[in-house]
């Protein structure tokens, strides 16, 4: 399966408000259907600067696109957006970034990138599977303790230290190179898991660790931030809790007066707010979940960075 379907498009579409003749950067094109929307409402005389990390993706954007002028993608990772807009924006203003995280539909399905326990394949987990160490070779050097906190904290996962000495004694009698192989170690030790797979939390765990998701999107973050125009927007959508937890500070901290002058009388211009929350947070409806159960636990929200100069 070569398809992804968008979550909550209509409702980024409302948060970005694009008109005719701008240009936008989709940080997580995926199979594009973001970048589709966002072309249409910009028009003939609009733009799309798309980014992934994923060269498959890249290559079927590129044979999706191939005679879109009005559409350029980047193999890179958002990152690096502040690198690439200055690279490839050839002048025109940002009006909006949007990040959509997590793992897309056809990194899922197919069992080779080795991201779901529901397939067995090669223990990868890499969005970009030319860089980087896969979770097969971290798993084979880990030891226990950092295993436990990776497993605990990027999983949230109640029994990471139960799940990371069987992982380490399983490894200590044949490595472990494949996602059937790693899930049943994590059954044999969790037996129930909240009507879940009991692997879940370790397969979600091990993935943000393989491709730093959190790191990448804190980068991400400052760097959407500071490519954007005056009154551009930034829409992230984010699936789980660690995710929406880091996009909701980063906003509130941007859209806040600086601490150390909160009741002062006079703000420095320095110490303003440079970002205004747009709206609440926006869940898909029951109509979107019922097409796309995918969308179940997405959440978005969605900041504008204010015009006034910040000394």
């Amino acid at each position: 399966m070569d398809e992804h379907v968008p979550v909550l498009v209509d409702e980024v579409l409302e948060a970005l408000a694009p008109s005719a003749g701008d240009f936008y950067v989709d940080g997580t094109f995926g199979r594009g259907g973001h970048t589709e929307r966002l072309l249409q409402a910009v028009g003939s005389a609009g733009g799309v600067l798309a980014l992934d990390r994923d060269p498959a993706a890249i290559a079927a954007g590129r044979v999706r696109y191939a005679h879109e002028p009005r559409v350029e993608i980047v193999h890179a990772e958002f990152a690096q957006l502040r690198d690439v807009v200055h690279a490839h924006a050839r002048g025109r203003a940002v009006r909006g970034v949007l990040l959509d995280l997590g793992v897309s539909s056809p990194q899922l399905d197919e069992a080779e990138r080795g991201f779901s326990f529901a397939k067995d394949g090669p223990l990868d987990m890499r969005m970009d599977p030319t860089r980087g160490e896969s979770a097969a070779e971290y798993l084979a050097r880990v030891d226990a303790r950092e295993l436990q906190t990776v497993i605990a904290e990027l999983g949230e996962e109640r029994f990471a230290g139960r799940i990371a000495r069987a992982i380490v004694a399983a490894r200590d009698t044949a490595p472990i190179t494949r996602t059937a192989e790693l899930a049943a170690i994590v059954r044999r030790v969790v037996r129930t898991h909240d009507g879940k797979n009991p692997a879940t939390r370790t397969f979600q765990a091990l993935r943000m660790r393989i491709n730093d998701e959190l790191g990448q999107l804190r980068a991400g973050l400052e760097a959407a931030f500071d490519v954007l125009a005056p009154g551009g927007r930034l829409a992230v959508i984010s699936f789980h809790s660690l995710e929406d937890r880091a996009v909701k500070q980063f906003i509130r901290a941007k859209s806040t007066v600086d601490p150390v002058f909160a009741g002062f009388p006079v703000i420095p211009p320095s110490a303003q707010p440079v970002m205004r929350e747009v709206g609440r947070k926006r869940r898909a409806s029951e109509a979107e979940i019922a097409r796309n159960p995918r969308a179940r636990s997405a959440v978005l929200r969605c900041a504008e960075r204010l015009s006034r100069e910040i000394g």
